[in-house]
């Protein structure tokens, strides 16, 4: 009987299958790390041991991979499933040593070299009895529970008290034949194999467990003796006239009020009140892009992550999933608003520090801040904060608060030595629990103060709020981002360390509409925003179900034909799976007569819909611009189209945070996306085929509304060529305004008077409100947004602009 078949260990598996619960990171390894299923495969893991070989047994069934205890049989040679860095550690007396993992190495070295066509993959699988990353006056608990080294009898202890809460983490397979083909097949290899491996296990420990926690008093004295906020103390002292102790407090207060005070043992009960909501609340999150942050962080970097704001909920979604993610999570910077008993306690706990809204001048509190943001920094722990500040009441990115980006830009200039990365993270939810109150905030209601009895409501309502979307962006390393924009950066510090550079601040703006461009770039297009989207293009909010499903097809079809970009995500299934989707989760309504089924949004939810579809918008925004160029010309030349689109595309870039690399290649290849699905023709121009017009015209309504902002801009400029940034920001929103109260537009955004602020800051960058303007391009800018709009707007704007300038 082989010595895994003993009846003595198949009970100790039995009582130990019992007493564990693992959870597998990531989730599925065949589709986030690079295995191949036709190849042999064998584990590396840290160190020998009976109960992790058991574990790591039940989810190799449950994965379809290989059973650690079967042999690996290639060419003859049969070596061990698992092959290990150290031997197993007794209760009493030395670990044994390597030597046979070393051999074991070396068989399968040799064996490749006697077969070219051999190539087996070696798996990193690492396994986490708890995750607790102990503190730096650790005693006792730590002794009991020590994880790096257990003997046997502390192993039990872990399994006991700490099998719940396993881990099994997985890792990118290095290919044996490489190896082999590249370095050789002598034990020296073997041996370098082995270091190699020791440094990724200490790695992968770290991200999954973190660095040590700090006492938060310790914390506070070696903070308060750093020499910048001695000096802060010192100004503030003398400023307000009080003693230097007195000044002192103040800071100490501040440094309670800001201050984290993470806890281990809250986040595993945490973990498991939320997996309990989750399940309630969602039919299942979705994640792209989680691996290459779990790389950044095994190569070293400070990870900072900066996702959009949608909800609160954002707090509590982002932090778990990057714990099943197998990564800590991080400290978050919190508004002081949800600072309120019970939640900001728990919050401050589960890893919340609190930041006021404004600082107002209070050099003490800016100090104190900054220099708890750099010892985070310092101390290696993630961190979370929104760049927007706020929640988006609309559904669009608000434009980018600056001033957390630019503290830790500083950070970085003070010389942290670590890679600095900010990783942009895309949030959506096909419901939003607070789309009902941003409405009426927007209409003129006043903001609630959030409360406890805010947070019972919400648990009281809870429902089927169908998927959850949390995909990763393209990551910004702030140290790249200064090579690029201030190559002499760094001497220029060490030149003068006090003196602000010149290209500070426009960097820090640069950088910061560089996260929200790849926040936006990293959209989930799901059922609820597609579905959304189309039927808010159409003048009754209503489409027949058939033609419906068609114009989901045609959008998932372009989606993943002309993919906006490759962080982007796009919703499974077909026209038909996504209308049904939307059904269930109460979204939209369905009625039926003798001709067919009609879907639609009731009238009362028009308006909270466009939350959703404004999530999405910029994915569409250049199709739909082609569209209605394509539909309002029954002939266009084709770079007639692309010179358009590229009149327009700055301020669609400024709207809406685009990040379209090349816009006349992708205004090319949606033009042929088009001509391939049978939409358009083209000879000498292009023209629309007459069968397919309804599609197009679908399709070119979802940028009416903009087209009508621009048109309202345009025409106040040609008329009045002298306006000020202030007065054209006011008399378009006013324009706006009189607009939608004759053709019925209620979509939020059309009367956000910051979007107007925002599109005049651009048009000033582009030269449009300088004294020296071109007027031409005015004038043409003008003509072609006239062009691409329905003649009875045309004709309420050109009227009304003709009329206010009279007066």
């Amino acid at each position: 009987m082989p010595k895994h078949d003993s009846l003595w260990l198949k009970s100790l598996r039995w009582i130990q299958k019992h007493l564990v619960h693992t959870i597998v990171v990531p989730q599925d390894p065949f589709a986030d790390l690079n295995l191949d299923a036709s190849r042999p495969l064998a584990y590396v893991m840290k160190t020998e041991s009976l109960s992790d070989i058991a574990a790591l047994s039940e989810i190799t069934a449950k994965l379809g991979l290989p059973s650690p205890y079967e042999p690996l049989v290639a060419n003859g040679v049969i070596a061990p499933r698992v092959v290990c860095l150290q031997g197993r550690k007794p209760l009493f007396g030395e670990r044994a040593g390597n030597e046979p993992f070393l051999e074991c190495f070396m068989r399968l070295l040799a064996v490749h070299k006697e077969r070219p066509e051999l190539d087996i993959q070696l798996v990193p699988v690492s396994l986490y009895w708890g995750r607790t990353p102990g503190k730096e006056d650790d005693t006792m608990k730590a002794a009991v529970f020590e994880r790096e080294n257990p003997t046997w009898l502390r192993k039990c202890l872990m399994i006991l008290f700490l099998g719940r809460h396993n881990f099994v983490q997985f890792s990118n397979a290095v290919s044996l034949r490489y190896m082999a083909d590249e370095h050789g097949t002598d034990m020296g290899i073997a041996h370098k194999l082995a270091r190699v491996a020791r440094v990724h296990f200490r790695r992968q420990r770290k991200v999954m467990t973190g660095p040590v926690l700090p006492n938060r008093q310790a914390l506070f004295h070696s903070l308060l003796k750093s020499e910048s906020l001695r000096k802060a103390i010192q100004e503030e002292a003398a400023n307000k006239k009080i003693s230097e102790t007195q000044a002192r407090e103040t800071a100490i207060e501040y440094l309670d009020e800001i201050a984290a005070d993470y806890s281990d043992s809250l986040v595993r009960i945490a973990e498991r009140f939320l997996t309990w909501l989750w399940n309630k609340l969602y039919s299942g999150i979705n994640i792209k892009g989680a691996e290459q942050v779990r790389q950044l962080h095994h190569d070293g970097h400070e990870i900072v992550y900066v996702p959009c704001h949608r909800s609160h909920m954002d707090y509590l979604l982002l932090s778990y999933i990057l714990y099943y993610q197998g990564m800590v999570p991080p400290h978050i910077a919190a508004g002081i608003n949800l600072n309120f008993w019970p939640a900001g306690p728990m919050f401050r706990r589960g890893g919340a520090f609190f930041i006021r809204r404004s600082f107002n001048g209070n050099k003490l509190y800016t100090a104190v801040f900054r220099e708890y943001l750099d010892q985070l920094f310092a101390k290696g722990y993630s961190v979370e904060y929104f760049s927007e500040g706020g929640r988006s009441r609309t559904g669009r990115l608000l434009a980018p608060k600056t001033g957390m980006i630019a503290m830790t830009m500083n950070s970085v200039l003070r010389g942290i030595e670590r890679p600095v990365t900010l990783v942009p993270v895309y949030l959506g939810y096909d419901h939003v629990m607070e789309v009902a109150t941003y409405h009426k905030e927007l209409s003129g209601k006043k903001k609630k103060k959030e409360s406890v009895w805010q947070v019972f409501g919400a648990i009281r309502k809870l429902g089927n709020f169908g998927q959850g979307y949390v995909n990763f962006g393209e990551p910004i390393t702030l140290q790249n981002f200064l090579n690029e924009r201030a190559p002499n950066w760094r001497t220029e510090l060490a030149d003068d360390p006090e003196q602000k550079p010149s290209w500070l601040t426009p960097a820090v703006n640069v950088l910061a509409n560089r996260v929200m461009t790849n926040i936006n770039d990293a959209a989930a297009a799901s059922s609820v925003t597609l579905t959304s989207l189309v039927l808010l293009a159409t003048d009754q909010n209503a489409l027949e179900r058939s033609l419906l499903e068609r114009q989901l097809d045609l959008y998932l079809t372009l989606l993943k034909k002309v993919p906006y970009t490759t962080y982007t995500s796009v919703a499974e299934g077909d026209g038909k799976h996504l209308v049904q989707q939307g059904l269930e989760l109460n979204k939209f309504v369905v009625c039926a007569d003798p001709l067919g089924e009609i879907v639609s949004i009731e009238a009362s939810q028009a308006v909270s819909m466009t939350y959703y579809r404004n999530n999405i918008i910029h994915l569409f925004i250049v199709p739909s611009l082609i569209a209605s160029c394509l539909t309002h010309n029954e002939q266009i030349p084709r770079q007639h189209v692309v010179s358009i689109v590229a009149d327009f595309y700055p301020l669609l870039k400024a709207e809406l945070f685009m990040g379209i690399k090349d816009v006349p290649a992708y205004v090319n290849q949606v033009l042929d996306f088009f001509i391939e699905q049978g939409l358009v023709v083209e000879t000498d121009t292009l023209t629309v085929v007459p069968e397919h017009t309804s599609q197009l015209l679908l399709l070119a309504s979802s940028v009416s509304e903009t087209l009508q902002r621009y048109a309202i801009i345009f025409n106040l400029l040609a008329n009045r060529p002298k306006m000020e940034r202030s007065e054209l920001e006011s008399e378009s929103h006013l324009l706006a305004q009189r607009l939608g109260a004759l053709h019925g537009i209620t979509a939020p955004e059309f009367y956000d008077k910051k979007l107007y602020g925002t599109l005049s800051v651009k048009l000033k960058e582009l030269g449009y409100l300088a004294d020296n303007q071109d007027k031409s391009n005015i004038n043409r800018i003008r003509d072609q947004a006239n062009s691409l709009l329905r003649p009875s707007v045309k004709q309420t704007i050109v009227a009304s602009v003709t009329a206010e300038h009279t007066v």
